[in-house]
Formats: structure tokens, sequence, C-alpha cells
């Protein structure tokens, strides 16, 4: 454990990303040579399978769960004996099946669960190959890629329409992870023989269960940790065959590009134009698209709406990854303007869609429920990272009337659970026990023991804060530290005292106000010098840049006991 533990992490991670980083630079100006050679390196290099082995034992949600070899955890020391084995063999066995429900329907997804080795194997490729895909990547591709989210998927629609009112290609892909042409993929994929061939195992490893083997003729399992990877290599390109189709409209091929556009999460993605007929000859250019990948659209889920009005007895406004996208019609007062100054006659607005905020309902009370003979103390530490989870995914959007009204449900929810549990005490005497009074709140649901409150968490306490779509084609192997640190504050390459107060002080200098820049220098300040009793602690702590610490060292009087 000590050995595991006493390995220089920071080190390792700074050694593994500088070569992510070549990879992804050499990508870019199209250098196939040096990323091939980079990527066999990487792959041999000793840091980047502690890395892996790492990833898939100890970070990795899914660690706890057993392939067809049956193990689920490992010691520190078979951690560094798998390290030590990680290499390419081109061979793979089966993934265990796993069936897991979909939520809100009867329907249950297949994942395919491969081995601790394959896992930590896949990890290593995953290392290799990212940084050169991500430099290849479109802009609008936001699904399962690093420094990416769903929150940035739905800001590039809001950009797409707030000035304009649109025709919207709502489209998924049916099946798509379990249909992928392995041909297909791995000639798009066009990498060195050595990992085509590992991934080709992957592929046709087969699938295993109730004691069953079935072969992969098609698809990626889920479950895979390369998979999803994968996913996103199979479908490069629809953005751009959607956008050279523009090109061919009436008028400008620059104006015609920027007013049609595909928004991708996965296997997700809206075409959005305010030209129906546009919209329509885009849904034939990509199912044509798909045909050789082996994909094709699923019709019950794929549909043509409007932002601002009614389309065929749908309704105005579009439910993309759990949020809804709408245009209402507003009076002169309440309207916005758009870059000549006219009237939109419409505001934009995004909220939690109604059927994801059913679904979550559906499951809170499901388990305010089945926690009848629960004690209080134990049903809120239940559901507090539930609430919370689902609070902060949509903490970016107009969610205030969704968090009341779920706050309301809620309480109602568990007044009848405390009732239930003493049918002979008045309700005053249940909501006396249950309900208490902290920090100027009443009705606050808490348990109160031993000198500690353990309260529930409201809807409407989450902070409403708007979101910064992500940079056009930015990635974190970019090297572009201060913006990365500043959006995610767990870059590699910068400390972790002056990426913490990056990210708190949102990539601006403190005296001065201005974003920081890549080149800038940058200096943590004591706010009180500590040659005036301040303390080295993070609240007295800040960031700037090195000629406004200059300055505002010559004003703090510091300088007065050095």
């Amino acid at each position: 454990m000590v050995v595991w533990r006493e390995l220089p992490w920071r080190k390792i991670e700074r050694v593994v990303y500088k070569l992510q980083k070549r990879i992804y630079r050499a990508s870019s100006r199209g250098d196939v040579k040096t990323v091939r050679r980079l990527q066999k390196t990487l792959m041999k290099s000793w840091y980047a399978k502690l890395l892996a082995v790492r990833r898939v034992s100890q970070d990795n949600q899914g660690k706890k769960t057993a392939g067809v070899d049956g193990i689920k955890s490992l010691t520190p020391q078979a951690r560094l004996k798998l390290a030590a084995n990680l290499k390419s063999e081109s061979k793979a066995k089966p993934t265990r099946r796993v069936w897991i429900p979909k939520p809100g329907t009867d329907e249950r997804r297949p994942l395919g669960i491969p081995t601790m080795y394959d896992r930590a194997l896949q990890a290593l490729v995953k290392l290799a190959l990212e940084p050169e895909w991500e430099a290849k990547f479109e802009p609008n591709s936001y699904g399962f890629r690093p420094g990416r989210s769903c929150q940035d998927a739905i800001q590039a629609i809001y950009c797409v329409v707030k000035q304009k009112a649109k025709y919207v290609l709502d489209a998924d892909i049916a099946k798509c992870f379990d249909r992928i042409d392995h041909e297909a993929l791995l000639r798009k994929l066009n990498t060195f023989p050595t990992m085509r061939r590992q991934i080709k195992a992957w592929l046709k490893a087969g699938v295993a269960e109730d004691k069953q083997l079935f072969p992969t003729s098609e698809g990626t399992p889920q479950g895979g940790v390369i998979s999803p990877l994968l996913a996103n290599i199979a479908l490069h390109g629809m953005e751009e065959v959607v956008k050279q189709f523009a090109e061919t409209l009436p008028g400008s091929k620059k104006v015609n590009r920027e007013s049609l556009s595909l928004i991708r999460y996965a296997d997700d993605f809206v075409i959005l134009h305010q030209d129906l007929q546009v919209i329509l000859k885009c849904k034939e250019i990509v199912s044509e698209w798909l045909k050789d990948m082996g994909l094709e659209l699923k019709p019950s889920k794929t549909k043509i709406v409007h932002t601002l009005h009614e389309y065929e007895q749908q309704k105005p406004g579009l439910n993309f990854l759990g949020f809804n996208i709408r245009q209402y019609l507003v009076g002169k007062y309440q309207s916005g303007k758009n870059p000549h100054g006219k009237l939109l006659g419409f505001k934009t607005l995004i909220k939690p869609s109604d059927e994801n905020a059913r679904i979550h309902y559906e499951q809170i009370a499901k388990i305010i429920e089945t926690h009848k003979a629960a004690s209080q103390k134990a049903l809120i530490a239940k559901l507090n990272p539930i609430v919370m989870g689902w609070a902060n995914y949509y903490a970016t959007v107009v969610s205030k009337e969704t968090y009341k009204h779920l706050d309301y449900l809620m309480y109602q929810k568990l007044e009848s659970w405390a009732n239930r549990r003493h049918p002979k005490k008045s309700k005053q005497w249940v909501m006396n026990k249950y309900w208490h009074t902290i920090g100027g709140n009443n009705w606050e649901f808490a348990a109160k023991e031993e000198g500690r409150t353990r309260k529930l968490i409201r809807y409407a306490e989450t902070s409403i804060v708007r979101h910064v779509k992500v940079k056009g084609n930015a990635s974190p192997f970019d090297g572009n530290l201060v913006y990365w640190s500043a959006r995610m504050g767990n870059n590699p390459m910068m400390p972790t005292k002056v990426a913490t107060l990056l990210k708190r002080q949102n990539g601006k200098c403190a005296h001065c106000g201005l974003y920081f820049r890549e080149n800038d220098v940058m200096e943590v300040d004591h706010i009180i010098p500590k040659s005036k009793g301040g303390k080295d602690e993070y609240k007295n702590l800040q960031l700037l840049h090195r000629h406004c610490h200059d300055n505002k060292t010559t004003k703090d009087g510091s300088l007065e006991y050095a």
C-alpha cells in the first residue's frame, strides 16, 4: 500500500500529459508519422501504464463491477503487477453482459463489462488515441469528450436560436453502440497495425451471458473504457457533411455554413435552420451518411419541431439531454433585440424538461416509499446526494420554478411518510418532531441527534449560475493551462494551489480584474501579508499578475518588514 501511495503521481500525470500534448499538436498539423511514434512511446511508458491502472481500479465509478474473470478490486500489489504486465497482445476475453434499466421506461440497456486487464489496457490505448482524435473532432461534438459537457451542448443550441426562431431536426440513432460496422470503424480509425489488431480483438471478443458465449459481429460494447471514444470516431464527420451541403445553397458560402448548425452529444444530435426544406434535405443526407457506418435514425425518436410555433401538431420547442429549449412570444418591453436593433418579439428560455422532472420525482417518491421503517437520518442521507446531483445538473438554466414545485411535492411526500409512522399522534406533534427552524428558515426537514443536525437539501437552495460554453475547438490537450485550469481547476500541469485559486477567481486577476492569458506570469499573494500576521490558508490567498503583485506589495506595507 505504501509503495503505491508513495508513487510520484503528480510527476506521473505531468509526464503523460506532456506526451499527450505532443500527440495532439502533431495531429493538429497533420504529422501522422510523429503521432504514431509518440503513441507507441506512450503505450510502452511505465508512467502511462500506472495511470491507466489507477483510472480503472481506483478512479472509475464502475471499478467494483467484475468481468468474466470475476475480479472486482485489486490490492496495491496487484495494481503494480497489472501495470508491469500490460502490453498489447491482440487478444481479448469476452465481456460480461449486464442489463441496466433505462430511467423512466421499462426498457433495459445492455452493458458489456470487460475484465480488469482489458479495462486497464483499454485505458492505456485511450491515453494514446484520444489526443490524436481530439485534434480532429468537430467543434459541435460534446459527448464523452474531456472538458466538454451536456451544458456546453445546451449553450451551443442557445447561441444558435437566441436571435432567430428555427426548425429543428431532433434525431436519435437507433442502437448506435450495438450496430457500428466494425470494418468501417477500423478503416476510419486508420491507426498502426498493433493498435488496430488490439481494437479489432476487443470488438470481436464476444459477450458472455448465463454461461453462454455470443459472437459480436457489429457494435462496440457499452461498458468498455474505450467504447465512447470509438463511437465518437464512428460519428465524426457528420457535422462537416451538413456544412458542405450548406455551401451548395444560394448565397454566401460562409453565411450559409454559419446558418446551418449540427450539435451532437454522443448519438443524440439536432440540426437547426430557419428553412424547413433545408432541414428535410439534411435528414436525407445524414440518413445516407449513417448507412456507411451500418447505422440508421430511430423513427420513433426522430422528429421535426419549431422553436417558436407549432409544427404538425408538435408543441413548440425541443427536449434535448433533459432540457427543454423553447421560445415564447412576448411584448415589446420584454423582447430582446437582434444585432441590427430590431425587436425579436420572442424570448428564448431553457428549463428542465417536464419528463425528466417527472422521472426524477418518481425516483425520489420510490426511495421515500421504500424507507418507511428507516430513520429520518438514514432517509436524509439517501435523498441528499440525489437531490443535490439533479439540482446541480440544471443549475445553469431557468430552473427556479421547477425547483419550487419539486420542493412542494417533496414536502407533501415527506408529510405522508411522517404521519404514517405516528398514526396516533397529532399533526402538530409530528411536525415538531421532523421539521425544525434552522438558520432562520422554518420547516426544514432535519434530524437532530447527539448535538448534530442533518437537514434535507432543498432544490431551491441551489444557486443559478450561467454556464460559459467551451471555446470552439479547445481541448485539454492544447496546452492552454490557464484556460483549462480556470475552467476545470484540475489540469495536471498546473500547481494545485494555483489551479484552485484560478477556478475560485473565474480566471481573473484579483487586483486588476483582467483575465489571465496563457503566457502571463502568475503569482500567489497573501492578502494580509505574513509579516503582518496573515496566515498561509486559502481564504488569505489570491492569484495576481506578477506586475499587479509588485504594485500591491508596494502599497500594503509588507516591504517595511522585509
